[in-house]
């Protein structure tokens, strides 16, 4: 017994089932022994009234057994032991009814229980093979059909032959005499057909089983056919093949089945079955020209030639869509879906060949920026996902005749004709279709655009030349992206030098502050690069206007208050500084909701936005100014005190506070 049926059944359980198998065992081998050696005395009458039919029930009991106690094909069980029980309900019948009857009536209800055993044993066989081969291809399906039809052409030669010149009495009792025949060919032919599903590997339960219901079928019709010639003797060695299938049968539920994993049918090949069965299939008909054979013969012979014909279409379709699979994959990226690099050097050789200086080309190479650090973040299966929609949204960018491809990692490319849409549209289309940022990320990209055939007249002069392009221009946006803020204050510093000293002192004071507090060593890069930028939008003001002697008018005012939006729009031009853009746009916001431009109120202005707003007043406090002198720490603190709640985060007040006096106590 497998371990995983162990496991469901309790040791009582087992014990009894093992003790039933070695019973039915032993019983089979004394039928089989009073088989050799016949007896007309008692043991002849219980052999053959008695331990007869309950051989055929304890089978069904086994099978039955299985079906309840275990889980697994429990329906394949439940109905093979009905078909059993059902042939051992006739069997017990015609024996205590019509005992030694000679001529006994046909058709009865004994034929009723032999009979309804073939239509029950098929439905159960059918439901194993199912849990076994669950994936089956209309090919293999195909070869299966055809290896019943092969075998069902035989037998209907031989033994439905036989049985049907023999036939006499009323059309029923023809009809049952046939019906006998007709189902073991037919049970056989499943068996040959299930097994040709296996590629005749079937495991030992399977085969167990197979070998259970192929000796009963076998007995059957050589019974049936020496019946039908007059050379059955009773009391033969035939006699026992039906309990020997009994036997089979009931192991077969309970046979130990070491390797009983599905079988991928699939792609299986099995030529030999089609060789196989088209050969029986030309036998049975070559025979039927030297002697007439039944029209059901010929009729499964020829079934089963044109069942191989069909086979061959199918192997030749599935063949074509094989090939065509590999063809596509072999020029399709599996990841996005788009064209890959195999693809765009067979299609840069067509371009070369078609494209004039009257209708160019364009050859666009990209490569994103930010991929990596996007990966590390997120892992691998997230920069899969983000590949693959970007590489959707680049697909849908060029026109009809161009494509776009995934040459590997995050390098993707365009080839489309220019003269469709104009090259600058094409580029920017390309550019925002390969770009995405949300909280955390912010995904660009690099090109190199090369003109064909203007800028090259070869594929891998194309390819180099687009490829050096691509990196000049991400080593450029390199070099802007480290220090762009650089060339932001030197103009803010050209326009008014005494900037300086302020936006310096500002970024000093907030790093202390932010050191204080222990923040993050990326957060106070951030706030030092806002501290230095927070009057980058001064550069709009005129110079009438910020270097005003006196009291600034209401016009004047609106134009100062535009300076944080004008310094977000600035900033915002650079990735790199976009989130430095929205914290410049809150640093004159008030807590108390009276500042510019959104007019925030209390924890609503970024918490960089409200230190840098107290290190901002404070130094301007502190500073002279050419309409005051400049105040002491002492009053520039108390002013602060002062507006604490109403134009300061007072938290920030209090921390600001406590750093100063302990500087200066110090």
């Amino acid at each position: 017994m497998p371990d995983s049926m162990a496991s469901e059944i309790s040791p009582t359980v087992r014990r009894i089932i093992l003790a039933t198998r070695i019973l039915l065992f032993l019983g089979t081998c004394a039928f089989v022994a009073h088989s050799l050696l016949p007896d007309t005395g008692t043991v002849a009458t219980f052999c053959d009234n008695w331990l007869y039919d309950s051989l055929v029930f304890l089978a069904a009991g086994l099978c039955g057994a299985r079906a309840l106690l275990v889980e697994r094909n429990r329906s394949g069980w439940l109905v093979l032991a009905l078909s059993l029980a059902l042939w051992g309900g006739g069997d017990t019948y015609y024996t205590h009814v019509f005992g030694n009857d000679p001529n006994p009536p046909a058709p009865s209800l004994a034929d009723v229980g032999y009979l309804g055993f073939f239509p029950l044993a098929y439905a159960g066989f059918i439901l194993l093979v199912r849990s076994r081969v669950p994936k089956l291809t209309p090919a293999v399906w195909l070869d299966g059909i055809t290896a019943v039809l092969a075998v069902g052409a035989l037998g209907a030669a031989v033994v439905f032959e036989a049985v049907l010149q023999s036939a006499s009495g009323s059309a029923a009792a023809v009809a049952t005499n046939l019906a006998y025949p007709l189902g073991d060919v037919i049970l056989l032919a499943l068996i040959v057909g299930a097994f040709s599903l296996t590629g005749w590997r079937p495991g030992r339960a399977w085969l167990v089983l197979g070998a259970g219901l192929a000796v009963n079928s076998v007995g059957d019709s050589v019974y049936l056919f020496q019946v039908a010639n007059g050379t059955y003797q009773p009391g033969a060695f035939l006699d026992s093949t039906w309990p020997i299938a009994m036997v089979l049968l009931a192991n077969a539920a309970w046979v130990s089945e070491t390797r009983e994993r599905p079988i991928d049918a699939e792609g299986r090949a099995l030529q030999l079955i089609p060789v196989s069965c088209v050969s029986v299939a030309v036998g049975v008909l070559v025979y039927d020209h030297f002697t007439r054979v039944n029209a059901l013969a010929l009729f499964l012979a020829t079934a089963t030639v044109a069942a191989v014909v069909v086979r061959l279409a199918l192997t030749f379709r599935e063949n074509r869509r094989l090939f065509e699979l590999t063809r596509r994959e072999a020029v399709t990226d599996a990841l996005t879906g788009l064209a890959n690099r195999r693809r765009l050097v067979s299609d840069l050789d067509r371009v070369m060949a078609e494209a004039t200086l009257e209708a160019p080309w364009i050859l666009l190479l990209f490569d994103l920026d930010g991929f990596k650090r996007y990966n590390d973040s997120f892992g691998h299966p997230a920069g899969d996902a983000l590949l693959n929609r970007l590489g959707a949204r680049l697909g849908a960018v060029p026109p009809p005749d161009g494509a776009a491809y995934r040459l590997g990692g995050d390098e993707f490319c365009l080839l489309a004709p220019a003269s469709i849409i104009p090259a600058a549209e094409l580029i920017d289309a390309a550019v925002e279709a390969l770009s995405e940022q949300s909280e955390g990320f912010a995904i660009g990209t690099s090109f190199g655009a090369v003109f064909i055939p203007v800028d090259a007249t070869e594929p891998s002069e194309a390819l180099s030349e687009a490829d050096a392009r691509l990196y000049a221009h991400k080593h450029q946006k390199s070099a802007l992206r480290d220090r762009p803020h650089e060339a932001l204050l030197q103009a803010l510093y050209e326009r008014d030098p005494e900037l300086k000293g302020h936006t310096n002192n500002v970024a000093a004071l907030a790093v202390k502050m932010c050191r204080r507090l222990g923040l993050p060593d990326t957060e106070v890069e951030e706030l030092d690069l806002a501290a230095q930028l927070h009057d980058i939008g001064k550069i709009a003001v005129p110079d009438d206007v910020l270097h005003k002697p006196g009291p600034l008018t209401d016009s004047d005012w609106n134009l100062i208050r535009q300076h944080t939006i004008v310094g977000q729009r600035i900033l915002s031009a650079s990735p790199a500084l976009r989130r430095v853009g929205e914290i410049v746009r809150a640093t004159h916001e008030r807590w108390d909701g009276t500042g510019y431009p959104d007019r925030l109120t209390a924890e609503e202005i970024p918490f960089a936005a409200r230190l840098i707003a107290v290190c901002d007043a404070f130094d301007a406090m502190t500073s002279t100014r050419a309409y005051r002198p400049p105040l002491t720490i002492g009053e520039a603190l108390a002013e602060l005190a002062r507006c604490s709640g109403k134009q300061f985060d007072p938290a920030l007040i209090d921390i600001f506070t406590a750093a100063v006096t302990a500087r200066i106590a110090a």
